[in-house]
């Protein structure tokens, strides 16, 4: 892979950092065509360009920083394996880190057992699609499972008492509880050996303590503060976001992020803003389930089919 120097960044990009295009038509015609130039040439040489001032300038050297740091931080994200290559595939490798995915569905569909599988995968080597760290699960509605951890360990052959050693598990008994070891974790996550943070479910213990509609405000916004320690936590750690979720029934059925029988996940525009990747799962033919990749920063929206196995999350076959 190309490190970050390697690359070259186009002066296009800074349209994305809100420079304008007659800006960057000048830097063009003085030869200027990409973001380690901007950042090897002089401020005094960048005035001397005719049209650009030194408060332009400042701007655009602003852009190009930033536009080299989101480079290098590419670099260092990694994906961890849902168990299934199909599943895999659809999001372009598998979980991503230094972002929040989130995954909703109704009861019975595979959330939780895909929590699990990744539980095992995330602790892999990267040849077998895993991030060789260790997770963090925080349980809200005492759905893990040890032994399931044994069983998922046993099909990709890792010890699963070490597997389960390196799970660092914790109950979640209201949102305030939740919050409180989010931020405890965040001592944890700087020693560098955690990989994935698993929350199962996001939004149960929120919807339990603001129970009221009066109360929906206050939800929203403490809700909003927790999904932005998360989402800070993920790029400043290099971690894997993994939430699962609820969903509720849309009479309208007019949400953006609606299954097709009018089902949506809980939590409104502040988790669908927080989560970079959403994915619906929903019961198949039989045993199969189906994902459905609903929203992507970078792949399209697309459908899998996998099963729940003794081993957990894998292709249908």
């Amino acid at each position: 892979m190309m490190n970050a120097e390697d690359q070259i960044l186009s002066i296009e990009l800074l349209q994305d950092q809100g420079i304008n295009a007659s800006d960057i038509t000048k830097l063009k015609m003085a030869g200027i065509h990409s973001i380690a130039t901007i950042l090897s040439t002089t401020r005094r040489n960048l005035i001397k360009i005719k049209g650009l001032s030194e408060i332009k300038v400042e701007k655009i050297k602003e852009a190009a920083g930033k536009i080299k740091v989101i480079a290098e931080q590419r670099e260092n994200v990694f994906t961890i394996s849902t168990g299934s290559k199909q599943f895999d595939e659809i999001l372009g490798g598998g979980i991503t880190s230094m972002s929040i995915t989130e995954v909703f569905g109704e009861y019975r569909c595979g959330k939780t057992q895909l929590c699990h599988t990744l539980c095992v995968s995330a602790q892999l080597s990267k040849e077998l699609g895993g991030a060789e760290g260790k997770v963090a699960y925080i349980d809200t509605e005492g759905t893990f499972r040890p032994d399931r951890i044994k069983s998922i360990a046993e099909r990709f052959e890792v010890d699963p008492q070490t597997c389960l050693e390196n799970i660092a598990y914790a109950r979640a008994l209201n949102s305030e509880h939740q919050v409180e070891l989010i931020e405890q974790l965040g001592n944890e996550l700087s020693n560098g050996q955690y990989r994935l943070l698993i929350i199962d479910s996001i939004l149960a213990c929120f919807r339990v303590d603001y129970s009221g509609r009066g109360e929906l405000n206050e939800r929203q916004q403490k809700l909003n503060q927790h999904l932005a320690y998360l989402t800070r936590l993920s790029e400043d750690y290099n971690i894997a976001i993994f939430l699962t979720n609820q969903v509720q029934s849309d009479p309208g059925a007019s949400s953006l992020f609606a299954a097709a029988d009018g089902r949506k996940p809980v939590g409104g525009h502040v988790l669908a803003h927080a989560s970079a990747t959403r994915i619906l799962l929903r019961k198949g033919r039989g045993e199969e389930r189906v994902g459905k990749l609903m929203d992507s920063p970078n792949m399209p929206e697309k459908e899998c089919v996998y099963v729940i196995s003794e081993g957990g999350i894998k292709d249908s076959e």
